[in-house]
């Protein structure tokens, strides 16, 4: 991306309360400090009212605030009524292992249908791929496509390229891997006593494999003390000497919700924010509506800047034009069986 290509405005991605804007939410979204907005299920009703939404935040400011959501399927899938219910991601893990084709073609199926219907509702990103490992994780668990890195790296790809040929990037999460501890970083602070040559070997893999088709990263609130005593996250020798040096990713790192238990070694959520920024987060996710004000008062009136060209949503078709298509309409109903096939 060139810089006169680049498309700049302030780092902070935040979260909002209700089903549509009020006076309050409008002026914090005009701060010159956010940049984009990451919805949940407390602002979703319908897809009538997502895109009345959607065509109010395009319109609040210019440029326009980036649209995001975690619509990963499975128990993390914020859109639902009106939207193809999407199996976690260790379904198409499982077929992998007796039927390694018919998992990469799922995996392509469920990012290009998760994409295009974000993307056809006016939303410009869901916050995905998932490349942690699966394991005994309480967060992670079905959330994870294998457990496997090789298997992770590959189905993880046709997912990518599913979401691609639909019009959006990608982020890969939880780097370096959230996978091999239990404890959940939303609810308590967690550390990985893991070695850095096992964490290299296995959870780092997916990462190295898919770090040139990824536009975002998103650092684990977890600690590595084998490579530094602070969160991934918060951690320069783990985003600019790892991530950025050695396994030679060229996108944006975007942090995990600073709200998080898991990032209160930090200090309070103003710290937080600063230390992401610092360690090399271009990003930073602040989920929660009431600690918006002191993220906003933390960065001030001139906040560095993130660029966000490579993050807005460019649908090649309307979601009408590809309901059309007999096959895209296949698609939806077997991830829909395999979703009600999990359930059972």
């Amino acid at each position: 991306m060139s810089a006169s290509s680049a498309i700049r405005s302030g780092p902070l991605i935040v979260g909002i309360d209700g089903l549509e804007l009020d006076a309050e939410t409008r002026d914090r979204l005009l701060h010159p400090a956010v940049g984009g907005v990451i919805l949940f299920a407390r602002n979703y009703e319908s897809p009538a009212q997502l895109m009345r939404m959607s065509v109010e935040l395009r319109a609040l400011r210019e440029p326009r605030l980036l649209i995001c959501v975690d619509q990963e399927g499975g128990r993390v899938q914020r859109f639902r009524a009106g939207f193809t219910p999407l199996p976690p991601l260790a379904v198409i893990g499982r077929w992998y292992r007796s039927h390694p084709d018919r998992a990469r073609d799922l995996a392509y199926r469920h990012g290009r249908i998760m994409a295009a219907e974000v993307l056809g509702h006016g939303v410009d990103l869901s916050l995905a791929p998932v490349l942690d490992l699966g394991g005994d994780s309480e967060v992670i668990g079905d959330r994870a496509l294998a457990e496997e890195p090789e298997a992770v790296a590959d189905l993880a790809r046709f997912y990518v390229a599913g979401m691609r040929d639909a019009g959006m990037a990608a982020c890969g999460k939880h780097f370096p891997g959230h996978g091999g501890v239990r404890p959940d970083s939303h609810l308590t602070e967690v550390v990985d006593e893991r070695s850095f040559d096992e964490l290299r070997a296995r959870d780092l893999a997916p990462f190295q494999a898919l770090a040139a088709d990824l536009a975002l990263v998103m650092p684990a609130h977890v600690c590595y003390p084998a490579v530094e005593r602070c969160p991934a996250g918060f951690s320069k020798r783990w985003l600019d000497k790892i991530l950025r040096g050695e396994l030679g990713f060229s996108g944006q790192v975007v942090s995990d919700d600073l709200d998080m238990a898991g990032a209160a070694s930090a200090g309070a959520p103003p710290e937080r924010l600063r230390a992401a920024l610092e360690a090399g987060c271009d990003l930073a996710l602040v989920c929660q509506p009431a600690s918006v004000p002191a993220a906003l008062d933390a960065l001030g009136d001139a906040p560095p800047l993130a660029d966000y060209a490579p993050l807005y949503g460019r649908a090649r078709l309307t979601l009408e034009e590809q309901e059309l298509v007999p096959e895209f309409r296949a698609w939806k109903t077997t991830l829909k069986n395999l979703t009600e096939d999990t359930r059972g």
